[in-house]
Order: structure tokens, then sequence, then C-alpha cells
């Protein structure tokens, strides 16, 4: 696998090795000693799917104090994959890495823990896909929002579709029960 390191150096654009033919292909798409060579090194314990239409914006979230990490990935379409330093005192607080993972590029992206993550499909709908370090705890959920101007996030659009959730989300200044750097 190719791993390319992002202007945020913990998170990570993962390229698992492609193997195709005239009769389709093969992807291994995760194995355990290989990714903990760049540092993941918890075990899965949760994956998760979900499927959008077209325009759908989903985040920014995190769970703090069970943080999750997430191993992200595009089964069927396109979306812009966002990850956010929202760690308070991590030097990088407030800056963000945006990806485009599709169906076609195969690619993955590591979401460490203490990072806000969101995603806006691109396509006319997309399957998601992700593996989570921890466990899905409501109680611990954390939502930003998805427009904050000192963010800066250009998802490309100026009315996503958005739950209700997300369209309430706190600024980041004005969020509670975030992540402390190096405490993670």
């Amino acid at each position: 696998m190719n791993v390319i390191r992002t202007e945020l150096p913990e998170v990570l654009i993962i390229e698992p090795k492609f193997f195709g033919d005239d009769r389709g292909f093969f992807v291994e798409s995760y194995q355990f000693p290989r990714y903990v060579e760049y540092g993941i090194t918890r075990p899965f314990v949760q994956d998760n799917m979900s499927r959008s239409r077209y325009g759908v914006l989903r985040g920014l979230h995190l769970q703090n104090p069970l943080s999750q990490g997430k191993l992200v990935a595009v089964l069927r379409g396109k979306v812009l994959d966002v990850a956010v330093d929202i760690r308070v005192g991590s030097p990088n607080f407030g800056r963000h890495v945006a990806v485009e993972l599709s169906e076609e590029n195969r690619q993955q992206l590591w979401v460490p823990r203490g990072f806000a993550h969101g995603f806006l499909v691109l396509s006319e709908t997309a399957d998601f896909f992700y593996k989570c370090d921890d466990f899905y705890s409501p109680k611990n959920e954390v939502s930003i929002r998805w427009d904050d101007p000192t963010i800066g996030i250009d998802w490309g659009i100026e009315k996503p579709s958005l739950s209700a959730k997300d369209a309430e989300a706190p600024l980041l200044a004005d969020s509670r029960n975030l992540p402390v750097y190096g405490q993670i």
C-alpha cells in the first residue's frame, strides 16, 4: 500500500494495492500489521456504512472523551471528505484537510482521535464505509458547524442537505467538551 502524509501529519491518505483485470478486481482493504507501521495501532471494533444522495453533508462530528479513530472509504460514488484538528492546544488547532474519496481512486483516509470528521456527497449517491477504533457513544458526541468561517472549509456548495443536528451545531469557538492535545 502507498501512504501519503497530509498537511496535518496525523491524517493519512492510504492507497491500498489494487489488482484488476477483465474479470473484475481484488483489493486488500485492511491488514492490521501494515497499518500499525503507520501509527494506526488500535484494533477496530465497529464498522459502519451509510448511503447518501448528492448534496448531503454529514458532519462535522467526533466523540469526546470516548474518542474514535476512523478509517474511511467510499465504496460507490464520490465524496469530499474532511478532517479538522480540534484538539485544544494543538499547533494545528482549527486546520483541516479535504480529500476527494471515490470508487475510482479507492483511497482511504485515516481520521485520528481528536479530529472532527465530515463529508459531502459529490455523486448522485455515495456508499460510505468506515472502521472505528471505539464504539459509538451518543452521550459523548460533539458536533461542529460545517461552515464555521474560522475553519474555512471550501465545500463547493452553499446549501447542502443537513440533518437538524448538523444545521444547529455550534461554531468551534462556542463548542464545549473538546479533546485536549496530548491527552488522547
